[in-house]
């Protein structure tokens, strides 16, 4: 099923303060993934900030594009595995398990970045999720996430210690 607004505009209020992709971070970089049935897009154009050396982007900042990118995909593509959208069952949220990057070029400022990620695999659990970024025609960085999905409730208010993690002064 596509979706006709960035999956990320579906997210719960309270839980859309990403640096990456939330909405609700002034200070952050405001991620969108449009979701199309069987992959997202993301288009991102880096600013003058988003340096590692002069024309060059920060790789931390392409990381963190493939990683919002990825976790907003897992997510629609969830949705769609479950057959229904977001606000029409129960909330779908996912958290990064495991994060790679590959940097394939080095990737120029001054251009608008398309990031493509696909679902390699679905499941109710986790979703494995392959992204691509170019810079115009050029692969610059190529990402594999494994997202896993948590209960909403897991990512509001931050983390809460176990009964066993429990110290005592």
């Amino acid at each position: 099923m596509k979706f006709d607004k960035p999956i990320q505009q579906y997210y719960p209020e309270e839980t859309s303060v990403c640096f990456g992709c939330g909405r609700n971070n002034p200070d952050g970089l405001h991620i969108e993934s449009m979701w199309d049935g069987a992959v997202g897009v993301s288009h991102f154009t880096p600013k003058d900030a988003h340096l590692a050396y002069p024309g060059i982007v920060y790789g931390g900042l392409l990381a963190s594009l493939v990683d919002c990118h990825s976790i907003g995909t897992a997510i629609a593509a969830m949705y769609t595995a479950a057959g229904y959208m977001p606000g029409d069952g129960p909330v779908i949220t996912c958290v990064t398990g495991q994060l790679n990057i590959s940097y394939r070029k080095p990737t120029p400022t001054g251009v608008m970045l398309v990031a493509k990620a696909t679902p390699v695999e679905v499941s109710e659990r986790k979703a494995i999720i392959h992204c691509d970024v170019f810079a115009g025609d050029t692969l610059v960085v190529h990402g594999e996430v494994v997202a896993v999905r948590v209960q909403p409730d897991a990512v509001v208010g931050g983390h809460q210690p176990r009964p066993d993690e429990q110290t005592t002064e």
